[in-house]
């Protein structure tokens, strides 16, 4: 239990629910140590990357669940296992490469050898060295290199995706989403492999949790990004359907795109260009594909560590790796699939163009929510307000005139924080 003086348990949220989150939230050391154990280190699949950057036997990939450095890679069985970069003897970070291909890991440290599925298969000096006769040193007679091999996480892959888990008892993958969830990420990842086309990195001065925020909340997006509400890729006034899991942990924002122009929900919004035109309109050649159904854009929040993307043909991972309170990384991967052709891969290329750190979306959330963290560093007393459409959460909601989601996430932030 909490003791009275934890910062967790003195947040003041004005009130019983989740709709009026305190600054504090998102500045606070201890809060922020305490999401890492409970949320990335604890019961809780965080996303690791695609099977298709590891698609040989011995590819791998250096990455991260929350501060912690994992190693992705692909055994001589064609199993997909992760686990952590530290070495049995002194905790070394033995692998120094965010990618490539290997035989076996060796530590620099000790030369310690792990093979590809992180068992220890070699010690040096194990039996000691024999000097002038006699044997000197080495391990003591029960050393057992079974019992020394690299902590391996839980992983589950699912459509192409790889997930995994500190906790060897989490629920399973499928649990963990929920079938609400589980429908629109199972039709997305619906069957062809996946084929990796690139990635945009970022660092953002922000505390993570208001990326995951934004991606959860429709408000914005048809009043700050101009390419949505003028090419109507995503505004007020498109079909829209807001869902949840029965946590309210994870989310879908799903949408059909309209024809964009002037309207009702233009009026007055001062990032509406009616005079603005592509000088390249191959960025809107938007091609739809039998697995979408109705949807053009479903944007999936997976909690903590990754929001999946489908816009009209661009489809992308962004995988959330705190770095500190206010500051974390964000790394999108650019994928397709096995069946596109040439035409689709340049097309899904050239609609990538408008997300990310440099892209035509404009403004980026990224510049946005670094503006909102500059001001809770700053402001010791606050609260966020998120009570468009109530204070409570629903399940389902047919409109995007809402921050329903974004109210669930607190709820269940409130829980696991004991907050």
């Amino acid at each position: 239990m909490n003791a009275p003086n934890d910062i967790a348990h003195t947040l003041d949220w004005k009130g019983e629910g989740a709709s009026r989150t305190p600054y504090a939230a998102y500045t606070s050391e201890e809060l922020y140590q305490r999401e890492l154990e409970r949320l990335f280190y604890g019961k809780h699949w965080c996303y690791i990357g695609l099977e298709a950057e590891v698609p040989a036997p011995g590819d791998f990939q250096r990455t991260e669940v929350g501060e912690r450095s994992v190693i992705m890679t692909r055994t001589e069985d064609n199993e997909v296992v992760v686990f952590e970069n530290a070495c049995a003897h002194r905790g070394m970070q033995f692998c120094r490469e965010r990618a490539g291909k290997a035989k076996d890991f060796h530590c620099p440290y000790h030369q310690w050898n792990y093979d590809l599925k992180g068992n220890l298969i070699g010690v040096p000096f194990r039996r000691g060295v024999r000097q002038a006769g006699k044997i000197n040193g080495g391990m003591p007679p029960e050393f057992d290199p079974s019992q020394h091999s690299l902590r391996r996480l839980r992983v589950s892959t699912r459509g192409g995706a790889v997930f995994a888990s500190f906790d060897q008892d989490v629920e399973s993958f499928e649990d963990f989403l929920g079938p609400k969830i589980l429908h629109y990420y199972d039709r997305l990842f619906h069957g062809p492999k996946l084929t990796l086309l690139g990635y945009t990195r970022q660092r953002v001065p922000s505390n993570w949790k208001l990326m995951v925020e934004n991606i959860k909340d429709p408000y914005h997006a048809g009043l700050l990004h101009t390419w949505f509400v003028n090419f109507g890729l995503w505004r007020a006034d498109n079909p829209a359907q807001l869902v949840t899991d029965a946590h309210h942990r994870h989310g879908a924002m799903i949408s059909i795109r309209s024809g964009g122009g002037g309207g009702e929900v233009t009026h007055n919004v001062t990032s509406f260009k009616e005079r603005m035109t592509l000088h390249d309109d191959r960025f809107l050649d938007v091609v739809h594909e039998p697995w979408w159904g109705d949807p053009t854009v479903v944007m999936l929040t997976l909690m903590p560590s990754v929001i999946i993307q489908q816009q009209v043909n661009a489809l992308s991972t962004r995988r959330i790796r705190p770095v500190s309170p206010g500051v974390f990384d964000y790394v999108w991967t650019h994928f397709g699939f096995e069946t596109d052709d040439e035409e689709m891969t340049r097309r899904r290329l050239r609609q990538a163009n408008l997300f990310g750190p440099a892209g035509f979306v404009s403004a980026d959330d990224g510049e946005v929510i670094e503006c909102v963290q500059q001001n809770f560093d700053h402001i010791p007393e606050g609260n966020v307000y998120n009570e468009l459409g109530g204070r409570g959460v629903d399940d389902h909601t047919d409109h995007m005139v809402s921050e329903t989601l974004v109210r669930g996430m607190y709820e269940y932030w409130r829980k696991v924080m004991e907050a």
